[in-house]
């Protein structure tokens, strides 16, 4: 048996596959994040994810190996989060426990060399070369970084929201449909933890409003700040660039617009990468 897991900032997919590479179950826990979450609240839902396991035995005896990306699992956490695993999959005669941008590359260029991307709450790239990340521009996070990133564009359209560069009516329209208003807004993000989830589920919205110019463009500059930042560094403008999240998914169109504006050209896009993941892993 085979568990794959893809973990970001929001939530994670899991999948168990049989010894023939059948998928026996597919199931979503709460996202697991070594940076920002304690040993204790891993374990926790790690326990749920051994449950849905263990319901898949009579189906499938066979040795069980374990594979895990995730977001935070940076080279320093990747044996902490194994032993983790292994605590609660103590019968796993293989665990792997990798970045969440490995996990991307993998899923969208297999076996072959390219720029993988991934653009959901977070961000980050890197240029692999058909089994491992061999350069990475650093993810540093909504503060210092994440350009292109669900976070990153929840906080510049506040900003531009509550200094007047969008139309007031679309200020109202959003209090009234979030239930949100500034002072609210300013507790979740300097008072409230996972500030990141927070700027980042506000992509709904502003998918929503996405007709009009002024958040187009911020949507697009972006976009623009993703190419320039983390993956102009890499120099190669021949490969074209492949995506997976939910923000390069639902923004695909604007995504293209600022790939043609700074001279980069787009490969596959993918809301998710567990399929990739499962075919990667396959045989």
């Amino acid at each position: 048996m085979k568990v794959i897991a893809d973990s970001g900032s929001t939530k994670t997919d899991w999948s168990v596959l049989s010894t023939s590479d059948s998928v026996l179950s597919t199931f979503t826990t709460q996202g697991l994040n070594p940076y920002h979450q304690s040993s204790d609240l891993i374990a926790a839902t790690l326990g749920e994810v051994s449950a849905r396991v263990e319901a898949c035995r009579p189906y499938d005896s066979g040795d069980l190996c374990v594979y895990f990306y995730g977001s935070g699992v940076r080279p320093e956490q990747e044996a902490p989060m194994a032993a983790l695993i292994r605590k609660a999959l103590p019968d796993a005669v293989g665990v792997e426990a990798h970045s969440d941008m490995l996990g991307a590359a993998r899923a969208l260029c297999g076996r072959k060399s390219g720029i993988a991307s991934i653009l959901g709450t977070g961000a980050n790239s890197c240029l692999y070369d058909g089994e491992q990340v061999v350069r990475n521009t650093p993810a540093l996070g909504y503060i210092l970084g994440d350009e292109g990133s669900g976070a990153v564009l929840g906080k510049h359209f506040l900003h531009d929201l509550y200094i007047g560069r969008l139309p007031d009516e679309l200020k109202a329209d959003f209090e009234t449909e979030t239930g949100l208003s500034l002072p609210v807004i300013i507790d979740r993000v300097y008072r409230q933890p996972l500030a990141n989830r927070f700027l980042g589920s506000l992509a709904d919205f502003i998918h929503s409003q996405v007709h009009i110019p002024a958040v187009r463009s911020l949507v697009v500059d972006n976009f623009r700040a993703f190419f320039t930042c983390h993956i102009a560094p890499y120099d190669n403008r021949k490969i074209p660039v492949s995506c997976v999240g939910s923000i390069a998914w639902y923004f695909k169109d604007e995504l293209k617009e600022a790939a043609r504006l700074e001279g980069f050209r787009l490969g596959t896009i993918l809301q998710s990468p567990m399929q990739g993941l499962i075919k990667y892993h396959k045989g």
